[in-house]
């Protein structure tokens, strides 16, 4: 189990540092495209940055409300406010606030900047269904993501994503001004310019969709952590194991999931015609996979 956590964390900051490559490797041949050095990918960071603060400290507001999420008293569900008060001092953080959705269909997310401003919801089709042990194992996967600052890590991947995207626009309306004839008279070099362009333009085109891929990977292996960091807080992973075979297996809609939020769902809520996801674009691995490694551990 160990070794399964220490490898998800070690494969996540290998996928983040590609990441930054790829943006910094966006921002040299963007400087060289435009004449403008460095700057471009100044200013590029400092309107990203601008743009996830703002999410940042406000994502999980907007995510309740889109949820149609609303808190819950100790009254009215006492064994999920004692799940997650027993599970939260277990994890050594804050007690998140429980919310559920009024759906009969069977999920569950957790939103929230940091542990001391984090929310746990899960839907009441959920919680009527999940034995004990396996309500358990959902909340505690939950609770590592909190733990483990996975909204944070969203967070920053959020804006890597939207430098890129802004520096691939950039670039292509600079073909479109003459920002590669520019270059070209600057450099003295006609072949040289011809190439930088060309390298401009395939990576003006590929890059958004590789950052994407990046992120979506990223995402992954974030759930795969939060799948054994949430079993070594039960120290029961059939419970999370059977839980997540029972979501899976739901053929009910979830009405209140959308692209936008659907990433921070335990398993991803939206599905095609077949039932099935596709792995590339996914922000969720394999349920199948998910389920062998809770059950070999």
């Amino acid at each position: 189990m160990y070794e399964q956590i220490a490898s998800n964390v070690n494969r996540t900051r290998l996928l983040m540092g590609l990441f930054i490559a790829l943006v910094a490797l966006l921002g040299y041949v963007f400087g060289e495209m435009s004449g403008a050095g460095w700057s471009g990918l100044v200013i590029a960071l400092i309107i990203s940055v601008a743009m996830s603060f703002a999410s940042y400290y406000y994502s999980d507001q907007i995510v309740l409300a889109i949820s149609r999420a609303r808190p819950v008293t100790k009254d009215e569900y006492p064994y999920l406010w004692n799940t997650v008060e027993g599970l939260a001092i277990a994890a050594g953080i804050p007690a998140p606030r429980p919310y559920v959705i009024d759906d009969t269909a069977m999920n569950a997310f957790a939103t929230g900047r940091d542990p001391e401003h984090a929310a746990i919801v899960v839907t009441t089709g959920l919680l009527s269904k999940l034995n004990r042990q396996e309500l358990e194992g959902v909340i505690a996967h939950e609770m590592s993501h909190i733990r483990n600052r996975d909204i944070l890590i969203a967070s920053v991947t959020v804006v890597l994503v939207g430098v890129v995207a802004l520096l691939s626009d950039w670039m292509l309306r600079s073909f479109w001004w003459g920002g590669s004839r520019r270059r070209r008279n600057r450099s003295g070099s006609g072949q040289a310019g011809v190439i930088i362009a060309l390298i401009a333009l395939v990576l003006a085109i590929l890059a958004p969709v590789a950052a994407q891929l990046i992120r979506f990977a990223i995402s992954r292996k974030r759930e795969f952590l939060a799948d054994a960091d949430g079993a070594l807080l039960t120290r029961y992973p059939p419970g999370l194991a059977d839980a997540l075979e029972k979501i899976a297996a739901d053929t009910e809609p979830l009405e209140a999931a959308n692209r936008a939020t659907a990433h921070l769902y335990i398993v991803n809520p939206l599905k095609d015609a077949r039932g099935r996801t596709s792995y590339l674009y996914s922000t969720h691995p394999p349920i199948e996979e998910r389920i062998a490694r809770l059950r070999s551990m």
